[in-house]
């Protein structure tokens, strides 16, 4: 299993004041599995990716990624652990102004010593960056940022992709083809994605679906995707 969550909690604060965000929730996930990650506003889904990516602490349960529990690691072990296996897509484009777009999207890679030129200039094409490539982020739109954000995450080729909403800022078309370019390359390299999202139909294109409300998982149902 690349990803095993087991009786997850996450509250703030304590005794009558405290507000339960996650509670007892379970699943696990294989190499190279994609599942998505559904529920109302509220409902624990970007606190639950937060905690996978060890961004926030759990209050109870246990997060095994690819057989390591890591909710007792260090600072040092999690950012070793984001470097190393897991990737990230959030809302916040996180891009390094100093860089061009071409060693935004090589950054991560570097760093985990997993750099391939060819796989970079891949996906920069596939996912209609290859002509912004020398610009700097604050020269690109915001959906141009976002595409540089989910280029870099799978040029790493990490074990476990982690996505909250990745498509939310482009349109339907270019959402579409992104998405298809992430199941894509997890098909190839085995890699494993959660996405969070609201569409019902890019939920219907990953294997498995999962619904949390009111912070527990209140069911599972494999896709059409799967069908």
């Amino acid at each position: 299993m690349v990803l095993k969550i087991s009786n997850l909690a996450k509250h703030y604060g304590t005794g009558a004041d405290a507000v339960v965000v996650l509670q007892d929730v379970s699943f696990a996930m294989s190499r190279g599995e994609t599942l998505a990650l559904e529920g109302e506003s509220g409902s624990g889904k970007s606190t639950l990716l937060h905690l996978v990516a060890g961004l926030d602490a759990v209050s109870g349960g246990k997060i095994e990624v690819d057989g390591v529990d890591i909710t007792r690691f260090s600072d040092a072990q999690t950012a070793q652990m984001r470097r190393d296996a897991v990737g990230l897509i959030f809302q916040q484009f996180n891009l390094i102004p100093s860089l061009t777009v071409e060693s935004n999207i090589a950054f991560h890679a570097r760093l985990a010593g997993r750099h391939d030129p060819r796989l970079a200039a891949h996906l920069s094409e596939k996912i209609g960056l290859q002509d912004h490539l020398a610009k700097y982020p604050e020269a690109l739109s915001g959906g141009q940022q976002q595409r540089v954000a989910i280029a870099r995450s799978l040029a790493a080729r990490p074990k476990l992709l982690l996505a909250d909403e990745p498509t939310g800022n482009l349109d339907e078309a270019t959402a579409d083809a992104v998405l298809g370019l992430m199941l894509e390359s997890a098909a190839e390299t085995e890699t494993a994605i959660l996405m969070v999202t609201h569409s019902p139909r890019q939920a219907a294109r990953m294997q498995r679906r999962l619904t949390l409300s009111r912070g527990s998982v209140r069911g599972t149902e494999m896709s059409a995707a799967s069908a």
